[in-house]
């Protein structure tokens, strides 16, 4: 929906790549992202990376309580968890509740049907995409029940909970977004989530989203790879994170990272260049910015394809943020 959302309603944030950095870098950058003056921080929620080059993959809830210590006023989104198959939903409520509480107000939490990367790692089949919803909308309702702080039982097609309740809970419920990049995964958050999460300009699904009456805030990630020197930023960019350029399937439905590492091979140089701003202009990330607050994005984060404070922080401070003052 073009124009929905106004400039002065429109959030920044910086993604903390879970891939990329080890769990004590993760809360560094995000005190100094803090001080450079972000509105929030994404995170993600995997147990792999996509390809060893990336290196790192911590578990993100002891992360999220190291940076609910170390920071004060930044909020901060999950982007997203599976909370259907690696870990019940009932364990995954009480992760996400603990965190809102340590949070204090500052905490969102995204879900989603997941990737097989990270989900089949316990043996268990990866379902097809519908079953995925499926599982992830009784998911979300074991979720909500345990939440309002009662005792749950509760016997559906996918998930059983017995007698369970959590004693820790913030004073009021984080919003919980739901993550889709197809049309009847947008009509799914539309129903049971309280926003919608995205990558890119997603304009179909954000249509289809408000079409099936989704009225929540939309958070969506841009990613770029800056850096003083645009070759240096575009081979960074190809040798990082390559499974950006990935099409269709093949990013929930491969199971490993060697599979990744393959698939990746017919990612070129020239494809990472045509698909992300490389480089050190701030014009073609501004245009970004603008295109997504044009269809409707108002949670807008960036995510840099290697350090953030290698220089990115200080060049968000210095010729981004300057240019979205309204």
């Amino acid at each position: 929906m073009v124009g929905w959302v106004s400039r002065s309603m429109t959030r920044y944030g910086l993604t903390l790549s879970s891939e990329e950095h080890s769990p004590s870098h993760l809360v560094e950058v995000a005190t100094v992202a803090e001080e450079a003056g972000f509105d929030f921080l994404s995170i993600s929620d995997h147990f792999h990376p996509w390809i060893s080059e990336q290196g790192h993959s911590g578990f993100v809830w002891a992360t999220l309580g190291a940076i609910a210590q170390a920071t004060e006023t930044i909020e901060v989104g999950v982007g997203v968890t599976c909370p259907t198959v690696r870990m019940h939903p009932a364990i995954n409520a009480h992760a996400a509740a603990t965190t809102a509480t340590l949070f204090d107000g500052r905490f969102t939490w995204g879900v989603g049907s997941g990737e097989a990367l990270n989900e089949h790692i316990l043996g268990d089949r990866w379902p097809p995409a519908d079953v995925r919803l499926e599982m992830l909308e009784e998911a979300v309702e074991v979720v909500r029940a345990l939440w309002t702080g009662e005792s749950v039982t509760h016997r559906g097609k996918h998930y059983t909970v017995e007698d369970a309740r959590l004693f820790d809970l913030p004073e009021s419920p984080p919003p919980l977004l739901v993550s889709a990049f197809g049309e009847n995964a947008a009509a799914l958050a539309a129903r049971i989530g309280d926003g919608l999460w995205t990558t890119g300009l997603g304009k179909d699904v954000i249509s289809a989203y408000r079409e099936a009456g989704g009225d929540g805030p939309i958070w969506s990630q841009l990613s770029l790879c800056w850096d003083p020197d645009e070759d240096k930023a575009v081979e960074r960019a190809h040798r990082q994170w390559p499974n950006t350029a990935l099409p269709g399937q093949l990013n929930t439905d491969l199971p490993t990272v060697l599979h990744f590492e393959q698939a990746v091979q017919s990612v070129t140089v020239e494809d990472i260049a045509e698909s992300l701003p490389c480089g050190p202009d701030a014009k073609p990330i501004l245009d970004s910015i603008e295109e997504a607050r044009q269809v409707g994005i108002d949670h807008i984060y960036l995510h840099q394809i290697g350090d953030p404070l290698d220089g990115f922080i200080d060049f968000w401070s210095e010729e981004i943020k300057p240019e979205l003052s309204d």
